[in-house]
């Protein structure tokens, strides 16, 4: 039998998912927009508890995370749903597809991390390739055993949940990024079907209970580039702290969308616009020389260097300048 659901309400036959803020009222043998929380019989089912599409030991800086154990590897799960649905979307054979899966139960997966820690540089779990919030279940029973196992649980995510589903899977969770697609509801609207405000309070939970969180911004021509568009976001994240990673990444078209690749010139007059309010950003996707490397903002010394993003060299024990002394926001 499939898995039951954790969030949902019941309302004559039909079922409301209160797992995201869309609370999509789902009929008997209807999914809601993630397509992968089922009515069957009244009862909130996920059709894709323990069915992974990938997995993978990748570097932590390809979630992208720059400022938690640099230079260290994750086991990488994703599964298949999502719910958002971008016109843009860069991983939409498993985001709107159905790939074939492969059973992994928490356990095991838990257990293949402790492996693969045992061997080498693995740090533990990052739920990832899909979007991890409509995988609520299975993530949480996961994250709880990594958890316990003494390992780390990272969520790359849209932020697109309510607000007590994350507050009961912020305890056991580490680190977060979370995508800022635009500031404005217009944007979301238009190329996603959602809204903007649920990723940016997703933020802010995560930040006040003491998770580390890194951002990152998919820059498309036309769209979401201009400077006024891209200083509400960074001017909202500064007031935030001036600390919180921004990771600005170069769109290339897919799935529905045809719009040219963003110009290297746009990802560099963003990152200056964004570096006049926040201490690390970086640009993703493209090689732009001096955009990838963590400097200090009191002394100008480079902590890290990188070389083709995920390539780290440079030490750094405890998330301090090795020169100043300046508090880089790095966990170690």
């Amino acid at each position: 039998m499939l898995k039951k659901c954790r969030y949902y309400e019941t309302e004559n036959g039909d079922v409301r998912c209160t797992l995201c803020p869309w609370h999509c009222k789902i009929r008997q043998g209807q999914t809601g927009v993630c397509g992968v929380r089922e009515n069957q019989d009244g009862v909130l089912r996920s059709l894709n508890y323990a069915e992974v599409t990938s997995v993978a030991l990748d570097p932590v800086e390809k979630k992208p995370l720059y400022h938690f154990y640099p230079g260290r590897d994750i086991l990488s799960l994703g599964t298949f749903g999502c719910n958002l649905q971008c016109v843009f979307c860069q991983n939409w054979s498993i985001s709107r597809g159905r790939p074939p899966t492969r059973h992994l139960e928490p356990e095991q997966a838990v257990a293949l991390a402790k492996q693969q820690a045992a061997r080498g540089e693995n740090i533990g779990i990052a739920y990832t390739y899909n979007e991890p919030v409509i995988w609520y279940e299975y993530v949480q029973d996961t994250a709880k055993l990594a958890h316990e196992a003494g390992l780390k649980n990272v969520l790359v995510t849209n932020g697109i949940i309510e607000e007590a589903p994350l507050r009961e899977l912020l305890p056991v969770v580490d680190a977060m990024n979370v995508d800022i697609k635009a500031f404005s509801d217009d944007f979301y609207r238009q190329l996603c079907k959602g809204e903007a405000w649920p990723a940016r309070r997703t933020v802010e939970i995560a930040l006040a209970a003491g998770c580390h969180v890194e951002i990152t911004t998919l820059i498309i021509p036309g769209y979401n580039d201009s400077d006024e568009e891209l200083d509400r976001i960074f001017r909202w994240a500064a007031a935030l702290s001036p600390k919180l990673p921004l990771h600005l990444s170069r769109y290339y078209p897919a799935y529905k969308f045809t719009v040219p690749p963003t110009p290297a010139s746009t990802l560099q007059r963003a990152w200056e616009l964004a570096k006049q309010r926040l201490d690390f950003v970086y640009v993703g996707n493209i090689s732009i020389e001096g955009t990838s490397d963590t400097v200090c903002p009191r002394c100008g010394e480079v902590a890290i260097r990188r070389d083709g993003m995920y390539g780290v060299s440079g030490a750094v024990n405890d998330s301090k300048c090795r020169k100043c002394g300046e508090d880089l926001n790095i966990r170690v």
